[in-house]
């Protein structure tokens, strides 16, 4: 995967967390073609340049936290 193609996924990823559509790194595998441990690496890098983006087990999903 080219790096243009990443920083999409990357960007489409933080917008569903945003809109609190993203339920589960599986929900993700098929739409991008890759391993649920991928999806999950490119939420700890979006950790990583600081957001604030956790599970919430009680909604069942993934939060953006200010």
């Amino acid at each position: 995967m080219n790096s243009l193609a990443y920083v999409k996924r990357i960007n489409y990823l933080l917008e569903k967390i945003k809109k609190g559509s993203l339920h589960s790194p599986y929900q993700m595998t098929s739409q991008f073609n890759c391993s649920e441990r991928t999806i999950r690496n490119m939420i700890n890098e979006l950790r990583n340049e600081g957001y604030n983006i956790r599970y919430s087990r009680k909604e069942k999903k993934y939060l953006l936290k200010n």
